[in-house]
């Protein structure tokens, strides 16, 4: 054994509610970030998991070892082993589960978009501020070394003064016209379709990468208009051919041009029907003397265009490596790939390190209400036509 100090760790009981695709990853994840964040000072354990499909919470207990299984929620609100709640719920539960489980003083890690508008988003980081615990928002795409690379890059002036950006996040997750009419396409369950789904993290990395959204104009539509109900509990976006038809009742798609309080201007365009694209994600960002850009699907690299040229500057790939943001903690040298849970990871252990030292790490309940008071505004803008002004950030 080492000479050195053994390092006190703390139990700290975790629960998961929702265990669809998205509560299988935060699982996974609370279970990795030991392995990557060796020092973090607690160790998070698997007390109880609640979902409302029958079998799947017994399911995920006897995969993932959780000591305790639930039909209901609220049952984890009034478990007094669980310490931290993992929010995977659907969107119109956020506000009812992650107002209840703070008041519980219960420290809650919650999805996007948190709620169905600015309001309920407002309702939960109100709960979280009252009851002095933690809250932490799944913008995961923030996480990646790359996209904290290149804010550095951005705020260190080395691409000059921003001009404008590019957001994109275009999917065929719902292209398919026999996709199943689930909770997402329904106004009352699912709120604004793509803006809550995809615009929500580029409202987040726009505002993450080159700060405050002053006013906006936005364009929306619906391109697949009906759809078959699921004739069953479905999880992921599942096809229900013979089902009863119904309405899709929000977004397929939206286009909005952004105006930023630096000046910059900006374009974001997302879709979730995009025939022939699988998680295209990413941005492009142009400032007076250069422009740097990423792309999800290459997630730890960078094309990055600076010096002194204007014209026929050329264009670098650059690989991330231990010195950009948490790469170290996953791979030794750059150009070693990390995947889309990783950054789960990464959110996990920020989770964790804020219920260790009792200040936020990451994103918080504010960036989740900043980016729900933006898809309001183009909410209102496509249902206008016009420019909609945003309140300055508190």
């Amino acid at each position: 054994m080492g000479k050195g100090r053994a390092l006190v760790v703390d139990a700290l009981g975790v629960a998961v509610v929702g265990f669809g695709w998205m509560g299988r990853v935060h699982t996974q994840a609370y279970a990795r970030v030991p392995h990557h964040f060796p020092r973090l000072g607690v160790r998070p354990e698997l007390v109880a998991v609640a979902e409302e499909v029958p079998g799947r919470a017994e399911e995920a207990a006897a995969r993932y070892g959780f000591a305790s299984t639930y039909r209901d929620w609220r049952d984890i609100a009034a478990d007094a082993r669980v310490g931290a709640v993992s929010i995977t719920a659907p969107n119109f539960l956020h506000r009812e589960i992650g107002v209840a489980m703070a008041e519980a003083g219960k420290h809650i890690w919650i999805e996007k978009p948190v709620g169905l508008t600015a309001a309920d988003a407002r309702a939960v980081a109100d709960a979280v501020a009252r009851a002095r615990v933690q809250g932490t928002v799944g913008f995961n795409y923030r996480n990646a070394p790359a996209v904290e690379a290149a804010r550095e890059l951005i705020a260190s002036g080395e691409i000059g003064a921003v001009t404008h950006v590019r957001i994109r996040l275009l999917s065929d997750y719902a292209a398919h016209p026999d996709g199943a009419l689930t909770w997402r396409y329904e106004r009352e369950r699912g709120g604004s379709g793509v803006l809550g789904d995809l615009a929500s993290h580029g409202v987040d990395l726009a505002r993450f990468l080159l700060g405050d959204i002053t006013s906006l104009v936005a364009d929306t539509a619906v391109f697949i208009p009906r759809r078959a109900r699921p004739t069953g509990a479905t999880a992921g976006h599942a096809l229900a051919a013979g089902g009863e038809p119904g309405p899709v009742e929000n977004e397929d798609y939206v286009n909005c041009l952004l105006r930023f309080a630096s000046g910059a201007r900006g374009v974001l365009e997302a879709c979730r029907v995009s025939v022939g694209e699988q998680n295209d994600y990413g941005f492009e960002v142009h400032g007076t003397r250069g422009a740097v850009s990423w792309d999800f699907r290459r997630m730890n690299e960078l094309a990055v265009s600076r010096g002194t040229a204007y014209q026929d500057q050329p264009v670098s790939t650059v690989y991330v490596g231990p010195g950009a943001g948490e790469f170290a903690a996953f791979q030794p040298g750059a150009a070693n790939a990390m995947g889309y849970d990783d950054l789960k990871v990464i959110e996990a252990y920020r989770f964790l390190r804020s219920i260790a030292e009792g200040r936020p790490y990451g994103t918080t309940l504010a960036d989740a209400v900043h980016s729900a008071t933006v898809l309001d505004a183009m909410t209102r803008s496509a249902r206008t036509g016009a420019w909609t002004a945003l309140e300055p950030a508190s």
